[in-house]
C-alpha cells in the first residue's frame, strides 16, 4: 500500500478525480434542489441605504481624522 499521492498510479489519481467529481455533483443537486423559489416567480430585492460613516477602536481613545 502506497500513502503518498505522488508516487501513485494512474488508476489511483483517475479514481479520486471520480470520487470528487460525484461529490460536486452530489453537493451541487443538494443545493439545487433545496434552492428556495417564490410562488410568483418575481424576484424581490431590499434596497439598504448607507447611513453615517463609523469608526470602530479597540481603544478608548477617539479617531481623529
Amino acid at each position: 500500500m502506497n500513502h503518498s499521492i505522488y508516487s501513485a498510479d494512474r488508476t489511483t489519481h483517475l479514481k479520486i478525480v471520480v470520487v470528487a467529481l460525484v461529490a460536486g455533483i452530489l453537493v451541487a443537486g443538494f443545493s439545487i434542489s433545496t434552492r428556495n423559489t417564490s410562488d410568483e416567480g418575481v424576484q424581490t430585492a431590499r434596497v439598504m441605504k448607507a447611513g453615517k460613516p463609523v469608526a470602530v477602536t479597540s481603544s478608548g481613545a477617539s479617531v481623529v481624522r
